[in-house]
Formats: structure tokens, sequence, C-alpha cells
């Protein structure tokens, strides 16, 4: 019995040592997933998204052997790394990676907790730059319920909330809609935190957005001024946060021709975000796009080359050839050859970019009806009317078959845009009489559009 006693106590102590040593290699594991997570933030706030994927696959790979593949730990990696591909524009693996995820988090915490919340927004982001608007209005409706429910109406995630909302109806172009909740959601920031607080200042920026975008230029100046302020006063006057109220700021002069007043607050961006930052930030990249289209809407063809050429380096450089930033960057360049009469140097620049919008995103997503549009506009310039034509049309076609998707609305202001382009080259040709039905149908999608706004708005009120 003595022996078995002992054996039994050596058993225990054995057991008990297993047992810390296990303990101390999951804490270990966590400590190194806290690390990894750390890395991730790091390289993304540095714009090296690549080296940040890498970084968020190990650390969904650590979380899933130390916590189980449906704790919300494992949630939070697949949040992480499916953001990093939606910032690449990578949809199609960034969809399963946050609805697994979702699933994950409504299971161990319940449908109405808000982590739940946070999750189904990143979700609708991703529908949201998909144009599919109709699935994003959902998800952020459903966050805002849970959002309301469970921290009351006046919280700062409900503002949050608010503004994701605003800002999907203002893509819509439904202003009205949207600039109530937008004031909605500034009133809750300013009551919750104060009227100096930096998401007060935020709140302000996208209210000003939504005015100058309805040219209401003399109601957006002030509100960008005081973000301005409050941005500098908390960050102090280098940092990159205010190199972007710079910039919009900026963007409201140049909206109204004054392009003189608009330049030294994008070249002072720039230089902010290029110290803190680094030379081939998306942010700077951002920079180099508005101060070329500044130097191409004044005609100084010659100081906007040398940015739209550095910005496709960049991002050629960061994303490789055949990614659709790079196919952007290139249509950029193409359209100011094209505004110069250059079309021999903008033709091949525009067809490459076709070319990698239909490889990337598919022959029938709405960046390629742009790129075909780009490429019809280039042709009609030249009085190509025969060639430009069909591009017009399939460009057309697309956008409508698009918009007709199960996730769709109706108030997709690139289809009048498209039957507008197409008119003109009708017009162009002497077909005024399809010119003209053309020209009908549009305006007929505008009303529908202006009249969804104000029903919107109505609705509002009377919640």
């Amino acid at each position: 019995m003595r022996k078995q006693k002992n054996i039994f106590t050596a058993m225990q102590i054995a057991s008990c040592c297993g047992a810390l040593l296990l303990a101390q290699l999951a804490s270990a594991q966590s400590t190194e997933w806290d690390t990894f997570n750390q890395e991730v933030e790091s390289l993304y706030q540095n714009g090296q998204y690549e080296r940040a994927i890498v970084a968020a696959k190990k650390a969904l790979g650590i979380a899933e052997k130390v916590y189980g593949p449906k704790h919300p730990n494992v949630a939070t990696s697949l949040n992480d790394l499916a953001f990093l591909y939606q910032k690449q524009f990578q949809y199609a693996t960034a969809e399963p990676l946050y609805k697994r995820a979702l699933a994950i988090r409504e299971k161990a915490l319940g449908p109405d907790h808000p982590e739940v919340a946070a999750l189904l927004s990143n979700l609708a982001s991703l529908y949201q730059e998909q144009f599919q608007y109709a699935t994003a209005e959902q998800l952020y409706k459903r966050a805002l319920a849970i959002r309301e429910k469970t921290s009351g109406p006046n919280h700062p995630d409900v503002a949050n909330s608010l503004n994701d909302l605003a800002f999907l109806y203002q893509t819509q172009r439904q202003y009205a809609a949207a600039e109530l909740l937008y004031i909605r959601s500034l009133a809750v920031r300013e009551k919750a935190l104060g009227p100096n607080h930096l998401d007060v200042a935020y709140a302000l920026n996208d209210l000003a957005g939504l005015f100058q975008t309805q040219r209401q230029y003399a109601n957006a100046e002030p509100l960008y001024k005081r973000s301005l302020a409050i941005v500098e006063k908390a960050l102090g006057p280098d940092h990159p946060d205010v190199a972007q109220s710079l910039k919009n700021l900026a963007s409201l002069y140049k909206a109204q021709g004054q392009y003189a007043a608009a330049e030294p607050l994008y070249m002072r961006s720039l230089v902010i975000r290029e110290k803190a930052l680094g030379p081939d930030h998306p942010d700077v990249v951002q920079s180099l796009y508005v101060l070329a289209g500044l130097y191409q809407t004044q005609g100084q063809y010659a100081a906007a080359e040398p940015l739209y050429k550095r910005v496709a380096a960049i991002q050629e450089r960061t994303f490789g050839p055949d990614h659709g930033t790079v196919g952007y960057a290139l249509a950029k360049l193409a359209s100011l050859y094209k505004a110069q009469g250059q079309y021999t140097a903008a033709e091949p620049l525009y067809k490459r970019a076709l070319a990698i919008e239909e490889k990337a995103a598919g022959p029938e997503f709405p960046t390629v009806a742009h790129a075909l549009g780009n490429l019809a506009s280039l042709y009609m310039a030249q009085g190509r009317y025969d060639v430009a034509e069909p591009l017009y049309k399939r460009s057309l076609a697309i956008l409508e078959k698009y918009e007709r998707g199960p996730n769709m609305g109706t108030n997709d202001a690139d289809i009048p845009n498209a039957l507008e382009r197409l008119a003109s080259l009708y017009t162009a040709m002497g077909r005024d009489i399809e010119a003209q039905a053309l020209t009908k149908r549009a305006e007929v999608i505008k009303r529908k559009a202006r009249h969804a706004g104000t029903e919107s708005r109505t609705q509002e009120k009377e919640k």
C-alpha cells in the first residue's frame, strides 16, 4: 500500500508538473499571439500590407492552436486577416474570413454582443466597396440596432454606426438621409466625448465632406477648419491625421477653383505624410494623386506627369503589375496625355488599365465598365466614333446588369453618367433621336434618386 501510495503521489506530482508546463507553454504561445498582433498593426500602419498578411496568418495559426478553432480570439485574427485582404481589394478572399469570424463571435458571445456589431460593420464595408449596397445596408442597420440596444442611443459606438450608414447613403447620393445621420452622429460624440475630442473632429470632417459633395461650400469650410484645429491641437502639427485634414480643406478650395489656396495645403499634407509614413505609403500615394490632379486641372501638365508616374511605380512595386491599383494609376496618367492631345501615348495605357481590371475583377465588374468608358472617350475625342460606340455600350450593359443584381439598389449614379456619355456620342454622330432617348432615361434615373433621398429623409424624421 505504501508503494502504491508513493506511486500515486508521484503521479500527482508529475501531473501537476505537466499541467504547469502546459500552462507555461500556453502562456508563452498567448504572448506570441499578442506579439504577432502588434506586428500586424505596425505593418499595417506603415502600409506594408503583404508583410502584415504574413504576420496575420501566423497569428491566426497560433490562435487556433492555443485557443481552439471556435474561440473569440480566433475570430479576432480572422477579422484582422480579412481586413488586410480587403485593403488590397481581394474581396473574394476576405469575405469567407469575415463570415467565419462572425459565426464564431455570434456563437461564443451571442447575436447581440458589441463585438458582433463590429464584425457586421466590417463585413458591410466589404459589400459596400463592391457596390452591393442593399446587403451592406442590412448589416449596418443590424450593427446599429445591436449598439443602441446594448449601449444606449448616445454611446460613441452608436455614433460610429450612424456614420457608417450615413456614408453608405452618401455613396448612393441619398444626401438628405445621410445628412440626418451625420448630424446625429456628431451630436452624440459632442455630448459623450466633449467638443474637442478627436472623434468629434472626424465627425465634423464627414459632415463637411457631405456638404462639399453637394457644393454647399460655405457650410463645409467652417467644419473642415474646426476639424483641423482640433486635430492639430490634439496630435501636433506633423501628425498624419493633420495631413488628412489639410488635404480635405485643400480639396474644398480646389472644388471652388481656389487653386492658389489649395496648393500649399496639398503640399504640406504630402510633406507630413512622407516624413511620418515613408515615401511609398498608401496615404502618400493619395497625396500624390490629388496634387497631380490639381496641376492637371490648371493645365500644368509638366508638373503633374512625374507625380502620376511616381504613383504608378509605387503601386506596381507594392502590389505587382496586374493589381487594380496599377490599372487606376495608368488610367490617370493616360487621362493626362489625353488632355494634351497625346492620344498615341494615352491609348496603350488605357488598354493596359482595361486588361488589368478585367483580370483582377472579372469582365463584368463596374471598374471594368469605367475602364471601357475611359478608352471609349479617347476614341471619341479622336473622332473614331465607330470604335467608341461598342465600348460605351458594353460599359453601360455592365453597369445595368450589375445594378439589377440581387444585392443592388436602383439609384446607382454611374448609370445615368454612362447613358449621357453614349448620348453625347450619338449627338456627335448626328443620331439625335437616339441621343435624346438616352438623355431622357438618364433624367428619369436622376429624378428617382432624388426622390429616394427625400423619402429616406422623411422616414428618418418619422422615427
